[in-house]
Formats: structure tokens, C-alpha cells, sequence
């Protein structure tokens, strides 16, 4: 097994943090996923794990404890997690190791307990930052059942292209309109495609805006240019995982998707969750790849693995939530209009950096993938409105007799991910969140 268990997956270990014990918490001991936070008091960005309801801080722990390696001590002092990233699986593996001892309930623990005022702080009086400065951003298409359902409805002619099976179909996104999970998305103005044949495009707000439910993954390392990383060590350069909102404008991607595919349908906008839950903390909940079905072709030799196919899928549980302008103003409560879960990827993480880097095209430390859209077989699992509503022919009835075919201003999108395994303490990814802004005319 690549993903090895160790000590710090043990389902007896608990915390003197008391909430991180509470069965319902996305952050127990277990998981002290990554991130980047600041306070009225220091405002200045640090990297902090999430433990129960709050934020260990790393930056400050590293300084009153030799347990921490020179490299990653130097590493926190940094702003964002790049840095650390580039340190690799090893040395997080490691940085998880002493942080859950310095939270551990025993002894192991006392030292954080008795400065705990200043090394512990609330996350709700935290506020986050993107986890790396991302340099760059490549969006993969590697949910299949995404792929045929909104190919169905965009490009009927040719719902399932030739090539889905054999290659992991990606673009390069915009790396710059990245952001963190937690404010405003702003509503994109551009052309919308002709009411009828022989008229001309519209131009205006986007009438179709719409969310695409995806998990994220961060670059350690990387590569030299002109070296790809091999398959079986693809993985290894997997540091770490996250939510992330591939906010979509279904009517100017229509319009615009031929020859090159997405431009401005894509670019306004990409939400990724504030926490990095580590590669190691997800061990206990790798499975294997989604079976394909018989006569689907098997992939070339570099982007085939028997490790990977044995443990390269992800059982992450995943929901979107939706919560309008009148259902906040009547203090009702968000709610749940889709599931599906990671493990229903075509293509593993470790294949779309094979592929990525096999033309030698070079990854950097803090790089983010997107896995695409990861809808299941069935309707109920669609992972976008597009999907779900059938392009707005069977709008989505929430309990307040509201509708949305696509989202509406004021709309606000929730993402929760949760990892779950008898045996095991189930961990979550926190939240990405994002509410609709009118456009600015």
C-alpha cells in the first residue's frame, strides 16, 4: 500500500481541544488540515491547522518547539503554504506527526496546553486567505458521468468525445481569478449566443451561471522542464486535497466553446476551500478506481499503475448546498440539492499529473488541479444546475416553492466533503462557499 497508516489515523487518539472529540467535527485530531488565516489582531497571513473549532498556529508553535525540523520551521514563516509544499509528502507527513502529538490528550500534549491562549485560536475570528499563491491552475474533465450528461446537453452532436477514454482531457484555467472559498462571486458580463438563427449575439450579464461540484489537489515538488513524473510516482507529488468551485457561464461557454473551449465562461471566477487536508490524513479512505466497463480501452503504459488502480479513487462523501435571498430574510435554514461522491473519478489525481507532465511541461510547488465535475449515475448525484435541471427544462423546487433552473443573485453555494470508514474517525474538508453578486454594469 502506497498511502501507509500510522499512528496518527489511530481512532482511540483524542485531543484536550474537547470539540475536535465531538463525532460531528470535519477537524478531530485525525485530520489538522492546512491553511492560511489572520486575526484583527495580527493581520498578517500565517499557515494554522484546523483543530475541532479552531486554528493551531503554526507559525508561533514552530518557534517555542525544536520539534520541528530547520526546513519546515522556515517554511511557516511564510505567508502561504507554497514553501511547505515544495518540502513534500515526507515532511508533512512528519509536520502532521508533531502537531498531533503537541494536541495529543496525554502528556504529549501538555506543553501546547499550558500556552494554548496563545497558540489556539477560534476560527470563527479567523479570517482566511487562498492556502497557496497559485502560480498555476489546470482544470481536468475526469468525471465521466459529468462528462456524458453535460456533453448530452452542450454538444449533443458528440456528447462523449473520441478521445474521453484514452486521454485525461484538461485546460489551462486562469490562475489569477482563483480564490478562497468564503465571499462573493461576481456575476460576468460577456456575449451570449443568438436567440435564433441569422440574429446576432447579446451582450450582458451571464443568464446561465451555474456551479461545478469538483475536489482540488496541490502540487509538492514538481518537476524539471522536459521531465515528466512517472506514473507510479505520480502520487508522491500529491500533497494535499481541497473543495473547489469551478463557477461556470453556461450561455457565453456555449457560445464561445469552438475551436479552443472555455475562455470567459470559465475565467471570472474559481473557489477553492481555505483548508488543505493532507494526502496522509486521507490513507484510511483510498479505494479503488471506478471499474470500467468491459471493452473500454485500458490506459497507455504511462498512465497505467497497479498501485494506483488499487488505491488511486478517493471515498470522499460530497454535497451542495443552496440558500436564497428569501429563504435567509425568513431565517431558514440551506438546503441540500445534491450528493455525489470523489470515488466516481474516470481518471485518478495520479493520472492527470502523468499526463500533465508527460509532454515535459513542468509543475510548480502550490500548482492546483481540479478533478473536473464529479457527478454519479444518477440524477440525484448531477454535479452542476446544468445537469441537474436538464439546461433549465426541470428547474430545482426547493421547500419554500422557489425555483432555480440556474443561480439567481443573492444565491449562495455551499460544498461540504466528508471521509467516512468503519474503523476509522471520519474527517471533512470544512466548507467552500460562495454567494452570488449582481454584475456591474
Amino acid at each position: 500500500m502506497t498511502h501507509m497508516l500510522n499512528e496518527t489515523h489511530n481512532a482511540a487518539r483524542r485531543s484536550f481541544v474537547e470539540t475536535a472529540n465531538d463525532p460531528d467535527t470535519d477537524f478531530p485530531i485525525q485530520n489538522l488540515p492546512l491553511g492560511v488565516f489572520s486575526t484583527k489582531a495580527d493581520p498578517n497571513p500565517r499557515i494554522g491547522m484546523a483543530i475541532g473549532d479552531l486554528v493551531f498556529d503554526l507559525k508561533r508553535a514552530s518557534g517555542a518547539d525544536a520539534s520541528f525540523t530547520r526546513p519546515v520551521t522556515e517554511a511557516l514563516r511564510e505567508a502561504s503554504l507554497n514553501r511547505l509544499f515544495s518540502l513534500g509528502q515526507v515532511a508533512l507527513r512528519d509536520l502532521r506527526r508533531t502537531a498531533a502529538d503537541m494536541l495529543d490528550q496525554g502528556s504529549s500534549g501538555n506543553q501546547v496546553r499550558r500556552h494554548a491562549s496563545g497558540l489556539l485560536l477560534p476560527i470563527d475570528e479567523c479570517t482566511f486567505h487562498l492556502p497557496t499563491g497559485v502560480a498555476n491552475y489546470t482544470d481536468f474533465y475526469a468525471g465521466i458521468y459529468h462528462a456524458r450528461a453535460a456533453g448530452a446537453l452542450l454538444t449533443p452532436e458528440n456528447p462523449l468525445p473520441q478521445n474521453y477514454k484514452w486521454v485525461p482531457i484538461a485546460y489551462h484555467g486562469r490562475a489569477s481569478s482563483v480564490q478562497v472559498g468564503r465571499g462573493p462571486v461576481r456575476r460576468p458580463l460577456g456575449q451570449r449566443p443568438p436567440a435564433a438563427a441569422g440574429e446576432d449575439p447579446s451582450f450582458g450579464p451571464c443568464e446561465r451561471l451555474d456551479f461545478e461540484l469538483e475536489m482540488g489537489f496541490y502540487l509538492g515538488g514538481g518537476n524539471r522542464l522536459g521531465k515528466p513524473i512517472p506514473i507510479a510516482q505520480a502520487s508522491q507529488e500529491i500533497v494535499g486535497f481541497s473543495l473547489l468551485n469551478d463557477w461556470s457561464a453556461r450561455d457565453f461557454q456555449r457560445w464561445e466553446m469552438f475551436p479552443l473551449g472555455p475562455f470567459l465562461s470559465k475565467s471570472f471566477a474559481t473557489s477553492v476551500s481555505p483548508w488543505v487536508v493532507a494526502a496522509d490524513a486521507l490513507a484510511p479512505f483510498r479505494v479503488p478506481v471506478l471499474q470500467r466497463p468491459g471493452g473500454d480501452p485500458r490506459p497507455l503504459p504511462y498512465l497505467f499503475d497497479e498501485a494506483d488502480q488499487a488505491e488511486g479513487g478517493i471515498d470522499v462523501h460530497l454535497q451542495v448546498d443552496l440558500s436564497t435571498a428569501q429563504m435567509r430574510s425568513a431565517h431558514e435554514p440551506a438546503v441540500e440539492i445534491l450528493t455525489s461522491n470523489a470515488k466516481y473519478l474516470y481518471w485518478t489525481p495520479a493520472q492527470m499529473v502523468a499526463h500533465h507532465t508527460i509532454n515535459g511541461c513542468n509543475l510548480q510547488p502550490g500548482d492546483l488541479i481540479g478533478t473536473g465535475t464529479i457527478s454519479g449515475p444518477t440524477r440525484a448525484e448531477f454535479s452542476s444546475m446544468l445537469e441537474l435541471t436538464t439546461a433549465g427544462e426541470r428547474p430545482v423546487v426547493l421547500p419554500n416553492r422557489e425555483q432555480r433552473s440556474f443561480l439567481r443573485d443573492d444565491d449562495e453555494v455551499t460544498f461540504r466533503g466528508r471521509c467516512s470508514r468503519r474503523g476509522f474517525v471520519p474527517i471533512g474538508f470544512g466548507s467552500c462557499v460562495g454567494r452570488i453578486a449582481a454584475a456591474e454594469i
